[in-house]
Parts: C-alpha cells; structure tokens; sequence
C-alpha cells in the first residue's frame, strides 16, 4: 500500500502534524511507518503540490492540508483497483527456478509455504490494540485471504513443477552485447 497516497487520504479527513499522522495511519491500517518516512513524504507531497502548510498548533507544531489537487489525487486513489500482488515476484522466482539445473524447486516451495503458514497463524493471534477493531477486522481478514490463496497457489505450483524441464543457457548468443575493452 502506498504510505504517500495513504497520508494524503487522511490528510483529506482535516489537517495534522507528521507523529500524528504517523499515529493515524498504524491506528487505521496496523502497519507502522517510521516518523521520517512521514516527514519525507510530506516534503515531496508539498514539492508536488498535494499539501501545503496550515500553520501551526498551540504546541507550536506544523499542520499540514491538502491542496485541491490533493484532495483529488487522495479520492482518485481510494476509487482505483489494484491488481499488483507480491505473488507476482514469489511466481517470477519459481519460474526462473524451474528453467535452472539443479535449483532445489520443491525446497523453494517448502520454504515459501512455510512462510505462508507461519503469517497466517500470526494474523489468527493478531491483536493491535492501536488500532480500530472494525478496521483491524478488515485488514486481517483481507490477509487471511491472501495467505489463504498463496497456499492454493503454491499447490497449483508444486503440481506444474512436475512437468518442468530445467535447460542450461542457449548456444543462440545475441548480436549485441558490450565490447572488450583493450588492456590499459
């Protein structure tokens, strides 16, 4: 998930200073973000023009706002589908493996639905008091699902992989390629 799209949605809720942004979004999504990284964002959200200054509190602290554009770019995002899923890296990676002699497939998959198990045991045990019950329910279940389909997945792999055939590298060499450099 996008932190730099994510501060901007709760920006478009009402004004904040960096920790408490920061404290927003673990409350609203149980993943942390280090202060920095907020500082930082906010920096690059102002250079694009997405947020602004609002003053400052009674303690002194810098508020930030959204801009119009960013009240759009936040409510744009929230209305986008997405389709990019780690999955695509695990599946990239047995893929090649699968092409490879002697890489130790079945042991990749071994050791990624051990993984796998191991987070959905931890999301089953899960309690973040910091954040809201409602949407700390909608976050695990959301993870349980995808834990769930990873395994689905990785049985489907282990039965394609039966079928594979490693080969080694093509005899068939590209034209270009870089040129040997003259000994200086």
């Amino acid at each position: 998930m996008s932190v730099r799209q994510s501060l901007l949605a709760i920006l478009d809720r009402g004004d904040c200073y960096g920790s408490q942004l920061r404290a927003e979004y673990l409350r609203r999504t149980g993943a942390a973000v280090n202060v920095g990284q907020v500082y930082t964002t906010l920096e690059r959200l102002q250079r694009d023009g997405l947020v602004e200054h609002r003053g400052v509190d009674e303690e002194g602290r810098v508020l930030w706002g959204t801009t119009a554009a960013g009240r759009a770019e936040a409510r744009a995002w929230l209305g986008e589908a997405s389709v990019a899923d780690r999955r695509d890296e695990v599946a990239l990676r047995i893929a090649l493996a699968l092409t490879l002699p002697g890489a130790d497939v079945a042991r990749m998959i071994a050791v990624q639905r051990a993984a796998v198990r191991e987070a959905l045991a931890e999301t089953r045990a899960d309690d973040d008091e910091q954040m809201d019950a409602v949407a700390r329910a909608v976050v695990l279940a959301a993870r349980r699902a995808r834990l769930d389909a990873d395994l689905r997945f990785l049985d489907e792999v282990e039965r394609l992989a039966a079928d594979a055939t490693p080969f080694g590298l093509s005899t068939e060499r590209p034209r270009r390629g870089r040129p040997v450099r003259a000994a200086g």
